[in-house]
């Protein structure tokens, strides 16, 4: 990709790129903001910024972190909403980071600068509205309504409790109550407010088990997904500029090995078990048959760099090419044909190149045995061996 004349690769400036920086902003923000409440200030601006501001973002900074990551965690979702509290928070951490007036804060300013043109860029990638169920609108109703419940009958049995004054003590009694953690510094002191502090005890815990519910449930669909050989919407709405990988056979193995080292791909394969063979061994895969429409169109073929086609199967990966390439008459298509008379077969399916490995093995014998060069020579250097033996050297 092109910006103002320079070409910028695209996994600098992608969706995925985007979830990283984000990432990485709420982590470097929890960290400064951490780091900053005991430093002593010394950067350029110390002069200029109150002693009580200092001291108010480092807090604010660790809390804004923490309200990144589930940004982060949003964008990974596709969802849109994550998208615009990216861009509010981005302007938000740089100011903190400013305010904390630290050199620790400089790394955390520069990458927020950094973050937030790649975000705008990618404003078109995230557009998954919020769809809460109705699980999570309870969890969500439950953890508010104890809150509520245990602030507002404190505060209102105040008079029978030991340390509570006003709304942030009621409100702290009822937080160290439900996380069960019980400082000991607010006690009750009467029976009635004994039974309530019962009952906020018990609202409090079942509405985090409610909402503990709700957040392991997609963890452990996904862990199934992952598990079965399948990625969900959200993992396949970050696929951008990727290789896909078009069935699976003998002569697919060693393609993904050299695949995995350089670049992102997908592979599409309508065996479930061989697809979740796969994915036990880290790859992503898309169970489905190749050559459908909607399968490739599922597996964001408009967004991908190139085709990889080459299975034992080459009527398979014929029609598998031609529906690649009616979809993204664009894309570079790269296949190997089993049988060498299939080769200009595969080249009219809509193929770019087509390889037939068998025919190449062949003729490299042939050469060695007719006293040619010798076939592990040309072979090593197609694959880059002799210069590697040259540096070891």
């Amino acid at each position: 990709m092109a910006l103002g004349g320079v070409h910028v690769d695209r996994e600098w400036i992608g969706a995925r790129a985007s979830v990283t920086f984000t990432f990485l902003v709420a982590v470097l923000s929890v960290a400064t903001g951490i780091a900053n409440i005991s430093a002593a200030p010394s950067g350029p601006l110390v002069q200029y910024v109150p002693e009580l501001v200092q001291q108010t973002v480092g807090f604010t900074g660790a809390l804004t972190g923490f309200l990144m990551l589930g940004s982060a965690f949003g964008l990974r979702s596709g969802l849109r909403s994550a998208w615009v509290s990216t861009i509010v928070l981005l302007p938000v951490t740089a100011a903190q980071g400013l305010l904390q007036a630290s050199v620790y804060s400089y790394p955390l300013v520069a990458l927020s600068a950094i973050s937030l043109p790649v975000i705008l860029l990618n404003h078109g990638r995230f557009t998954r509205e919020l769809d809460l169920t109705a699980t999570q609108l309870a969890a969500i109703v439950s953890l508010v309504g104890a809150q509520l419940y245990g602030t507002a009958g404190t505060y209102a049995l105040r008079e029978e409790f030991n340390g509570v004054q006003s709304l942030t003590d009621a409100y702290w009694y009822t937080i160290v109550t439900g996380s069960t953690v019980g400082y000991g510094d607010i006690t009750p002191a009467s029976d009635r407010a004994s039974l309530f502090a019962i009952s906020v005890l018990l609202v409090n815990v079942a509405a985090f088990a409610v909402a503990l519910g709700v957040l392991l449930t997609p963890a452990i669909e996904a862990r199934l997904s992952k598990a079965l050989g399948k990625m969900n919407e959200s993992q396949l709405d970050l696929l951008d500029d990727h290789i896909l990988v078009l069935g699976y056979g003998e002569l697919t193995e060693p393609i993904l090995e050299e695949l995995d080292e350089k670049t992102q791909f997908l592979i599409v394969t309508p065996e479930s078990e061989r697809a979740r063979t796969l994915s036990e061994r880290g790859y992503s895969v898309l169970t489905g048959d190749p050559s459908d429409e909607e399968m490739l169109e599922k597996a964001k073929i408009s967004l991908a760099r190139a085709v990889v086609v080459a299975t034992n199967e080459d009527a398979q990966d014929a029609l598998a090419i031609l529906t690649a390439r009616q979809l993204n008459p664009e894309i570079r298509i790269v296949a190997a044909a089993t049988h060498r008379e299939n080769v200009n077969k595969m080249k009219r399916a809509g193929a770019d190149t087509v390889i037939s490995p068998t025919t190449i093995g062949g003729h490299l014998l042939v050469e060695s045995a007719l006293g040619g060069e010798d076939s592990e020579a040309i072979a090593d250097r197609i694959l880059g061996e002799d210069d590697e033996r040259n540096r070891q050297r």
